[in-house]
């Protein structure tokens, strides 16, 4: 389910690329939230609570959870597939935050990667999965950040505990397997050199592995339109063709949609595997004041849009997050 890539080039330019791989459409929606809004952990009585302070564009799933998305200060947030994961018991003396709602805290509290980690080292709350929701399996995700700096952090929970990866140097994430072991694959095929051979298949090691070459060989520039259609073409070649799934690993399925979030000029770029047309949301035109209104970009019908698509979102209710028992 998923690869992404972060891109820095010149004068501060800053780019991260996801593409989203699923089995099945997601039913995906374009938000706007503003700050000030009241949120809620979804966990049952000790549930998480917090008031956004930040405003963002997010892509829904389901319309239960934001899977990716950009907050007014360029930090991105992307949720991505991890079948090896293994989540804490629950511990109910702790405030809970449901998976559902990881990428929207972080995107609602935080300017920079170096202030989400600082918190989430202090351990103060609890990341609570449940089963997807067809009940199929549970929801083993793991998170990764990237700000306007270029600063990269990825999460797991492994072995019942979270990991935190914080560098620079974490561009590219894939699903499997966790992040240590995909750097060490990343080492072997780069003694080999990418010019002689790259693997090809959609398995995540090999996606892992063309993403790290490529987006390390693109040219620097500070020009939005180059530096965009570079972090398009690298998501592109790591996306799978659609219509090919792979029922008993979910993160090797079809390539549902791509984003590009511009993180030096608040740019978020959304191209769907159904419609022609490749669109962006520009923040700096969105009003994101406490108070403002909720604002949806329908595309979960085949809606096509193109260019600056920012006056096409509609005032709408928020949808809720999926909870998970207490």
């Amino acid at each position: 389910m998923c690869t992404r890539v972060v891109y820095s080039g010149k004068n501060g330019m800053v780019a991260t690329g996801r593409s989203m791989d699923w089995k099945t459409e997601m039913h995906s929606n374009l938000w706007v939230f503003p700050k000030g809004m009241e949120r809620n952990g979804e966990t049952g009585a000790n549930s998480l609570k917090w008031t956004s302070k930040y405003g963002s564009v997010v892509t829904s799933a389901f319309e239960i959870a934001s899977t990716d998305g950009m907050n007014e200060k360029g930090l991105v947030a992307n949720l991505l597939w991890l079948p090896e994961t293994e989540y804490p018991v629950r511990d109910q003396s702790k405030p809970g935050l449901a998976i559902t709602a990881w990428v929207q805290y972080m995107l609602d509290n935080f300017a920079t990667v170096d202030e989400a980690v600082a918190l989430i080292d202090e351990n103060t709350f609890q990341v609570v999965s449940d089963l997807m929701p067809d009940g199929s399996r549970l929801a083993t995700l793991h998170l990764s950040i990237s700000d306007a700096t270029g600063d990269c952090a990825i999460f797991e929970y492994t072995g019942g505990k979270l990991t935190v990866y914080h560098s620079k140097e974490y561009k590219v994430m894939t699903n499997s397997p966790t992040y240590n072991k995909q750097l060490a694959l990343n080492e072997y095929w780069k003694s080999i050199g990418g010019l002689i051979f790259l693997p090809g298949t959609n398995r995540p090691s090999d996606r892992f592995a063309r993403a790290s070459f490529y987006i390390n060989a693109l040219p620097p520039t500070d020009d939005v339109r180059i530096a965009v259609a570079s972090v398009f073409s690298v998501i592109r070649n790591t996306s799978v063709p659609y219509g090919i799934s792979t029922p008993e690993f979910p993160e090797i399925s079809t390539t549902q949609w791509r984003t590009v979030s511009d993180s030096k000029n608040l740019l978020y770029f959304f191209e769907s595997s159904l419609t022609p047309n490749t669109f962006w949301v520009n923040l700096r035109e969105t009003d994101l004041s406490e108070g403002a209104p909720v604002l949806k970009l329908s595309i979960a019908n085949g809606e096509t849009y193109h260019g600056n698509a920012t006056k096409e979102f509609q005032p709408a209710q928020p949808f809720r997050f999926m909870g998970v028992k207490g």
